[in-house]
């Protein structure tokens, strides 16, 4: 793409769905950047968007509100914060790190700050626990990243099992009235 390896990690790590978890992988196992340089940029990239998206979201997403061809996507960004929200709702704090922390699809930096947005919850206390959030889920994947393909099986198994533990504990009971 012609860009500096160290600006391709900092973008991907700056979006959402792949955010640090994409780009660490990148950085390491496929540009050879040494693991605690790519950490490192993964992990300001990363952090970029969370207070604009904190502190913006509520305001961008009232705007576009007003617009019937955009309403659907600005309901489809709410309605998934509030799909995500569960964990936090619970657990308050560790749950919105954990949100974050925890690498697996639609989680990371941009959903916890949706979250949060979503929830109401204190943007400044937020700010906090995403980014404490995003400091764990680098380790993780930074980790998962030096152990190369045992890594890859490891996050592989972990992923297919917390995948059939949701599905079986998303079966509804019958209803016996």
């Amino acid at each position: 793409m012609g860009l500096p390896p160290e600006l391709l990690v900092f973008l991907v790590s700056a979006v959402p769905v792949s955010e640090l978890r994409g780009a660490l992988p990148l950085a390491i196992n496929v540009l050879g950047i040494p693991w605690y340089w790519a950490y490192l940029i993964a992990l300001a990239g990363n952090l970029l968007p969370v207070p604009f998206i904190l502190f913006l979201l509520e305001k961008v997403l009232a705007l576009l509100g007003h617009f019937a061809f955009i309403r659907k996507f600005t309901d489809w960004i709410v309605d998934l914060g509030k799909k995500r929200s569960a964990p936090v709702e619970r657990y308050k704090r560790i749950g919105l790190l954990l949100l974050v922390a925890v690498p697996l699809p639609f989680t990371g930096a941009w959903t916890g700050s949706l979250v949060a947005v979503v929830l109401g919850l204190d943007r400044k206390e937020a700010l906090i626990y995403i980014s404490l959030g995003v400091v764990v889920a680098g380790v993780v994947v930074t980790c998962l990243c030096l152990l190369g393909w045992f890594g890859a099986l490891m996050a592989g198994l972990v992923l297919s099992g917390v995948a059939v533990f949701r599905m079986m504990n998303s079966r509804k009971p019958p209803c016996l009235t």
